[in-house]
């Protein structure tokens, strides 16, 4: 059995703690634990080489989506060869993979959730989605305790992420019945746990509220996709190194705005605001979209994420670019409105300053 996770999970005692549990269960165990943050293709070698020495056959993934992904990752390439672009799409694993056991220690990604590995390029550092049903997790343990350790700043930015999730999916073109309930309960479990674990980071329960918002919007993922807030947010993440929890909670709430310029969207992002009660009705659906925008900044100004692209150092100068590879990541074709480089440049100006312009 290969355990994949990280050097600082092995600091904070949970990697022991698992290895000891599967060893009193008879389970031999190999580690790998270089993983790291956006994890490369060269990482997803490295891993696929301690797998193959030690002939492996059942994977654990320990960690973040980080974690999670290079498990993935090392799935698709140990069991079906090749190289890790050759899974970029969807479906391309032409032989059985091996199972694995998802363990998320952050409340955000909701890897644990879904069949896609989100892996970069290691020389362009261009994010490859390769997804698989093979590739999903056979079981994934939610316990909210691993959580405890998280840093406040990692614990807001993963948070940021789950909330980001939870509104994507409830409007992308792919949405389906059962992509929108999980969406919208998913949003409500997140809107409530999160200031309460800003508030108080001991507090259990509220871990729990979140871990399970986090996964539900990993399945709702898994249904719907994603859209223009997360192709705006991975350029600033690859080429400007923004922590991708803090990009995307500054291109979010812009993209809200966007989307809501459609009454339809309007009433669909309203639905989110009323099922986690940030409003008493939906007469107007646009009063209630302008509460889940400023439900979304108010949490990132109190989680003391960025509030504007001048805060992460990028100019308007680099707006033109930024925009030109957004309109080329994957999500923005799922994206309810259409979304061109010329939108993107609107939005990413609408956020150069700390509020919201759109």
């Amino acid at each position: 059995m290969l355990l994949v996770t990280d050097a600082g999970l092995v600091r904070a005692g949970h990697v022991e703690r698992a290895e000891q549990a599967m060893a009193e269960a008879g389970l031999a165990v190999v580690r790998f634990d270089r993983v790291m943050e956006n994890p490369t293709t060269q990482v997803v070698d490295d891993c696929v080489g301690v797998a193959r020495e030690s002939a492996v056959d059942f994977l654990v993934g320990l960690g973040g989506g980080s974690s999670l992904d290079t498990a993935k990752g090392c799935n698709f390439v140990l069991t079906n060869g090749g190289r890790m672009e050759d899974y970029w799409g969807v479906g391309k694993a032409t032989k059985p993979m091996l199972p694995l056991i998802a363990i998320p220690t952050t409340a955000g990604t909701g890897s644990e959730c879904q069949s896609f590995a989100l892996i970069s390029q290691a020389a362009t550092h261009v994010k490859m989605a390769c997804g698989d049903p093979q590739a999903a997790a056979k079981v994934a343990l939610l316990d909210p305790e691993l959580t405890l350790t998280q840093p406040p700043g990692v614990a807001a930015a993963t948070g940021m992420d789950a909330l980001s999730h939870a509104v994507e999916t409830a409007v992308t073109k792919k949405r389906t019945p059962l992509s929108q309930m999980l969406s919208r309960e998913a949003f409500r479990l997140c809107a409530q746990g999160l200031p309460q674990v800003l508030a108080d980071p001991a507090d259990l329960a509220a871990r729990g509220t979140v871990l399970l918002g986090a996964a539900l919007a990993g399945l709702a993922i898994e249904n719907s996709m994603l859209g223009a807030a997360h192709a705006a947010a991975n350029p600033l993440t690859s080429g400007w190194k923004v922590i991708h929890g803090h990009a995307v909670g500054l291109t979010l709430p812009a993209v809200v705005r966007f989307n809501a310029q459609d009454p339809a969207l309007c009433r669909l992002y309203g639905e989110l605001a009323l099922h986690a009660g940030l409003v008493p009705d939906l007469r107007d659906a646009r009063d209630a979209t302008a509460a889940l925008v400023e439900f979304l900044q108010s949490f990132r100004a109190a989680a003391r994420l960025p509030c504007s692209l001048a805060d992460t150092g990028v100019r308007l100068a680099d707006i033109e670019q930024l925009a030109r590879e957004a309109a080329q990541q994957w999500t923005a074709g799922f994206n309810p409105r259409p979304v061109a480089a010329g939108d993107f440049v609107g939005l990413y100006q609408a956020i150069q300053g700390s509020e919201v312009q759109l």
